[in-house]
């Protein structure tokens, strides 16, 4: 069950950074809103996860799957460019994110 709250946790900040832009520096209330209650969500589930993951692995895999979800998102829906700089630079984050979970929680 933690790594379902972890996985939800990744969902609510990605759905709240996605959101930033359209903020507009919070200028415009929804997407604000919608940035603030996403983060709210995203670290409430977060610390329900780490009563059980341990926190670098929950942490490398928060950062490392909301990263490449991010890039993807900006690329596909917000118009910015992908280079092979950076698909080889989220191949690299999630090399790492997987290296990590493979040492297991000693």
């Amino acid at each position: 069950m933690a790594y379902v709250f972890l996985l939800l946790a990744i969902a609510a900040e990605v759905v709240a950074t996605s959101l930033l832009k359209s903020s507009e520096g919070f200028t415009r209330l929804w997407p604000t809103l919608g940035v603030l209650l996403g983060y709210g969500v995203a670290f409430v589930l977060l610390s329900q996860a780490v009563k059980s993951v341990p926190i670098g692995v929950a942490y490398a895999m928060w950062s490392g799957i909301g990263t490449a979800a991010i890039v993807a998102i900006a690329a596909l829906f917000l118009g910015e460019p992908l280079s092979v700089s950076k698909v080889a630079g989220i191949a690299l984050v999630i090399a790492g994110v997987v290296v990590l979970n493979l040492g297991g929680a000693h």
